[in-house]
Formats: C-alpha cells, sequence, structure tokens
C-alpha cells in the first residue's frame, strides 16, 4: 500500500496521559520504525510534546475524537502542526488487540497510508459561537425544566394554575406565585392579579387556586421562582454576548432568517455549527450528510439494508427540527406544501427530516452564493406539471361520481 505520510504521528488520548507513536523510516528501505511514548495531558506536557514533535518533523499528526479529551491536544498543536482529528468509528481497531499502545500504533499507520478522513474543527471565532449557543441551549433546557418541577410541585398543595395558564413564568402566573409565597391565600384576592388577555380567566382562576397551599409549598416554590430567574439571567448574558459575538456574521445570519421556519435563534445555531464557510463542504449534499439528515447508505450484494439517518451534529439537527416543524405550519410557502405532500405517504418524521435537508441545502446554496432565500411558493408542483395536476384533478372529481368537462378560460 502506498505510503502518503512518511512520518506520521498516532496519539491515543485518556483523561490524565496520552500515548505517542512516532512511526519514522527505519536504515534499510521500506521500513519503519514505530516509538511510542507516554505524555501528560496537562498544558506544559502538551507543550513539550509540541516541540518534540516538531524536532521530529512529521507530516500528519492524528488523533481520535476523545470525549471532550482531544481538546487540549488539538488546540495546542494546530498552530504549527498538521493535526488531524478522526471519528473513532473509522479508526476503529481488530478485535481482541486493543492496548492504548496498540490504539496509537494503529492510528500512525493509518495515517501515513492516509486512511483517514479528518473531522471539521471550526476555527477559534466559530468555536467560541458554538460555546454560547450550546451553553443558552443548555440553559433554556433548565430552566424548562425547573418550570415543569414548579409545575408537579404545584399539585402536590392542590393548585390547578397551570390547568388555566399556559405558562407558569408568564407575568399573570408570576404575580401570583409571588403574592402565594409572601402569604396570600384568598382566591378571590390572587385571581385578580391576571394581567390582559388573562382577566377574561379569573373565574376559573378562582377555582384553580382554591387549594392547601402552606408555609412548607411557599418555601420550595420560592426555591423553584429563584432557580428560574437564574436561569432567565444566565440566558440574557449568553443572548447578549452571542450577539456581540454574531457581528462579522451579521449577513449569513439575516440571509438565514430569510426562510421559513428559520427564527433568529435557529440561525445563530446553524452559523455556530457549520461555521457559515461552506468551502468545507464540497456540496450541499456533503454538508446534509455530515448533519445526519439525509438517509444512509448500506448495502450489500444489491439490497438495501438500512436508510437510517446517521446521528450527526446532534446541535445542529435540533436547530433545524425546530425550523422544520414551524415551516410545516407555515401557510402558503414551499416547505409547507412540500411537507404535506411527503407526510401523507412516508409520515410526519420521514417528512420533517425532508423539511430539514430542503433547508440545509438551501443555506449552502446561500451562503456560497451571497443570496436570500427565494420561496417557490405554495403553487410551485402545480407550475412544474400542470397536465399531472390536472390529471389528479379529475381522477379525485371523477371517484366522488361527477363527470368533468374541461373548457379553457379565455385569456
Amino acid at each position: 500500500m502506498d505510503i502518503v505520510h512518511e512520518r506520521s504521528v498516532g496519539i491515543d488520548i485518556s483523561k490524565r496521559d496520552a500515548k505517542v507513536c512516532v512511526r519514522v523510516p527505519g536504515t534499510a528501505r521500506g521500513e519503519y520504525v514505530s516509538t511510542v511514548t507516554t505524555w501528560g495531558a496537562t498544558t506544559n506536557q502538551v507543550l513539550e510534546l509540541k516541540g518534540f514533535l516538531e524536532e521530529q518533523h512529521v507530516s500528519i499528526v492524528v488523533m481520535e475524537a476523545t470525549s471532550d479529551y482531544w481538546k487540549p491536544f488539538y488546540y495546542l498543536l494546530e498552530a504549527t502542526l498538521p493535526v488531524m482529528l478522526v471519528n473513532a468509528r473509522h479508526a476503529k481497531n481488530l478485535p481482541g488487540r486493543k492496548t492504548d499502545v496498540s490504539d496509537a500504533t494503529w492510528l500512525a499507520q493509518l495515517g501515513a497510508h492516509g486512511l483517514l478522513r479528518a473531522s471539521f474543527v471550526p476555527p477559534e471565532p466559530i468555536r467560541e459561537l458554538r460555546d454560547l449557543t450550546r451553553s443558552r441551549a443548555i440553559a433554556v433546557g433548565d430552566r424548562t425544566r425547573e418550570i415543569q418541577r414548579l409545575e408537579k410541585f404545584l399539585e402536590g398543595s392542590g393548585l390547578k394554575l397551570s390547568a388555566v395558564v399556559s405558562d407558569l413564568a408568564g407575568a399573570s402566573s408570576r404575580a401570583m406565585l409571588e403574592a402565594l409565597v409572601a402569604g396570600e391565600r384568598d382566591p378571590q384576592v390572587l385571581a385578580q392579579l391576571a394581567q390582559r388577555r388573562m382577566r377574561p380567566k379569573i373565574p376559573q382562576l378562582v377555582e384553580a387556586l382554591t387549594g392547601r397551599f402552606t408555609d412548607h409549598h411557599a418555601f420550595i416554590v420560592r426555591l423553584h421562582l429563584d432557580q428560574i430567574d437564574q436561569q432567565t439571567k444566565a440566558i440574557d448574558a449568553l443572548a447578549e454576548r452571542i450577539g456581540t459575538v454574531m457581528v462579522p456574521f451579521r449577513p449569513a445570519r439575516e440571509a438565514l432568517t430569510s426562510i421559513p421556519g428559520v427564527s433568529g435563534l435557529v440561525a445563530d445555531v446553524i452559523i455556530a455549527e457549520t461555521g457559515a464557510d461552506m468551502s468545507v463542504f464540497p456540496t450541499a449534499a456533503h454538508l446534509a450528510s455530515w448533519a445526519g439528515v439525509c438517509p444512509g447508505s448500506n448495502e450489500s450484494a444489491g439490497r438495501v439494508k438500512s436508510t437510517k439517518t446517521m446521528p450527526g451534529n446532534k446541535h445542529l439537527k435540533a436547530a433545524l427540527g425546530i425550523a422544520a416543524m414551524s415551516a410545516a405550519r407555515s401557510k402558503d410557502t414551499y416547505l409547507s406544501v412540500k411537507y404535506k405532500r411527503i407526510a401523507a405517504r412516508r409520515g410526519p418524521i420521514k417528512a420533517v427530516v425532508a423539511i430539514e435537508h430542503v433547508i440545509l441545502t438551501a443555506t449552502w446554496h446561500m451562503l456560497v452564493n451571497g443570496e436570500v432565500y427565494q420561496d417557490p411558493g405554495a403553487d410551485y408542483y402545480l407550475k412544474r406539471d400542470p397536465q399531472q395536476a390536472k390529471a389528479r384533478a379529475l381522477r379525485q372529481l371523477k371517484s366522488l361520481g361527477f363527470d368533468v368537462t374541461l373548457t379553457p378560460a379565455a385569456a
């Protein structure tokens, strides 16, 4: 097998240390010598490793994406060394021969023959934006779970506030809960704290706020409300910071929000996860495959075994799922019509994935060409093949028992 890199390195990383295999040419022609050493995972040790590898004049450094332990090695080595981060599934060693030393040797050998594909690691500005958007998603999830805990706890006090209001964190609900914590127990007084659109529901609120709310419940509710406030402050701080970091990507963000279903929050995630630089992905199909929003390929002996989608980028898929569901509910758009057509014959789950694929394909073309989204319209399929649309309509009318004669309309 051809040698692509004469001097290659394989690094098997763990939490405390890393096994480093340096594969270099030997004294005889076609002979290669592999030397494995152990290095610590602290910054000083990694910097010493960096100097050592520079002295070896290596042409490729391969490491597996093991949890988050690869990050200090990759971030410190990438400045001066050709580092390649690879998916552990693509570099799986032979069963029965797995040790840290053999894994490092195997990585160095695969790297020398050019048998590995590098994973996408964005530049530092995008990595910072990723940290912010992912932290915001975690904070939003934590806040939602805290509200759900509060709702479950109120059930034990006999209060059915969540059966009347749609959001326990809303202004009216929060005013009532604060009054309960402060010592107010009269349902009539509590119901009068309803604001705006909640005012017509005062009779239902009086009934829902009648219960056995005690000082014990007030203490626990106070803790939940404080946790919700803390998460809200964190979300606001992250949103402000994201707005600052997003300034260089503002044109791309505005272009993405022109796609139906893609909000500003979703656009932030798309830019943070893809880097907004589509030169990394040769085609839109490569981007969709990397994100995990296209059918998988598993064929043997001419028979397709499975078309299940690959895991892909879970953060990007979550944001695309929100966008796809929003686009499916939009009115008079191409995406909503496409969702209904696919859902009718393949089911709603496959239809959502198909809309995710369309949104990501549009994203690739928009960012490559510097364009905004132009919706084909809800009548796209009618205009694409008018004869087929006419024949379908005639068949439907005939199935209802009508004989129809068509006459062309006057121009």
